[in-house]
């Protein structure tokens, strides 16, 4: 398993190529098709599959869970777990300039104001040995490598052949619909709090391939939910990476949202940031001695 390929692996049991698709890209969630090919791949892509399996054993219905009342509960618990611990947050802030010391970064002068209050605001220096951001902050720092491109659609009906789920997150595979990138379809109704009963939103992303209509792209997204009452569309949005470790600078900064909506590449960028930042691998309270975070999770 240390060095057979995943291929080789579905060639042994006989799998068709639906079949490869569905348990490459809807259970172990990769991203592309190149780890079929890659030697040593296939202990990692049967963990994640081991992974599936058993969060379905877990939860039930479904491997995933979703927060009542939409995702912005996650930055909520995030924000009082953090002020538990001495984190202090500070909304409406603009940061005005990173400052340097020897060429590591020694700290950030800032405005705090609020919307609509007149006058200058707070402005405000503080100190720091390690800055940890998000691309937006950093453009200097940071290149583009793609383009996402969304669609939030508003129902008033349960998507077919979905046995009337109330949620339900569809990957279609890129091979499927002669595509480069996967197409993810994530839906949640009023089971969540985030709409009125009889309500279902929908949201369709994928990685813009051309340079035409790029929510074109998001057709075979968008024929699978059916009747829209109504489509929420914008400008293709920047993926941004860091085009340095942060290393040199003490400036770690993340990679940008892509298309997903399972937060497989979210959840390793963090792994990545953490590792780049402290030079150790992020532990798991309750890992087991030998076990991978994929694997734990």
């Amino acid at each position: 398993m240390s060095k057979a390929t995943m291929k080789e692996v579905y060639d042994k049991f006989g799998l068709e190529a639906t079949t490869r698709d569905f348990i490459g890209h809807s259970m172990a969630l990769y991203s592309t098709d190149d780890y079929q090919n890659t030697p040593g791949m296939a202990s990692d892509a049967v963990n994640r599959i081991r992974l599936y399996a058993n969060s379905m054993a877990r939860y039930g219905k479904s491997p995933y869970i979703y927060p009542l009342y939409g995702l912005g509960e996650l930055p909520q618990g995030f924000a009082r777990l953090s002020a538990i611990y001495g984190g202090t947050y500070m909304l409406n802030t603009s940061v005005d300039e990173i400052t340097y010391e020897g060429g590591k970064v020694s700290g950030i002068k800032a405005t705090m104001k609020e919307r609509g209050e007149d006058g200058d605001g707070m402005k405000f220096t503080t100190k720091t040995k390690m800055i940890l951001g998000d691309p937006s902050y950093f453009p200097g720092k940071v290149q583009v490598v793609g383009h996402l491109v969304k669609a939030i659609c508003i129902l008033k009906h349960p998507v077919d052949k979905t046995n009337d789920s109330d949620s339900f997150q569809l990957i279609i595979p890129q091979s499927q619909v002669g595509r480069k990138h996967d197409i993810y379809i994530a839906a949640v109704s009023s089971a969540h709090n985030v709409c009125p009963r009889g309500y279902y939103i929908a949201i369709v992303s994928t990685i813009a391939e051309s340079s035409a209509n790029h929510h074109l792209e998001l057709q075979p997204g968008l024929e699978r939910l059916g009747k829209i009452e109504e489509i929420f569309t914008g400008k293709p949005i920047p993926i941004y990476e860091p085009l340095e470790s942060g290393v040199n600078d003490s400036i770690f900064i993340s990679k940008s949202y892509d298309a997903s909506s399972h937060f497989e590449t979210t959840t390793a960028d963090i792994r990545d940031i953490y590792r780049r930042a402290t030079g150790e691998e992020l532990k798991v309270q309750g890992l087991a001695e030998g076990q991978s975070l994929t694997e734990q999770e």
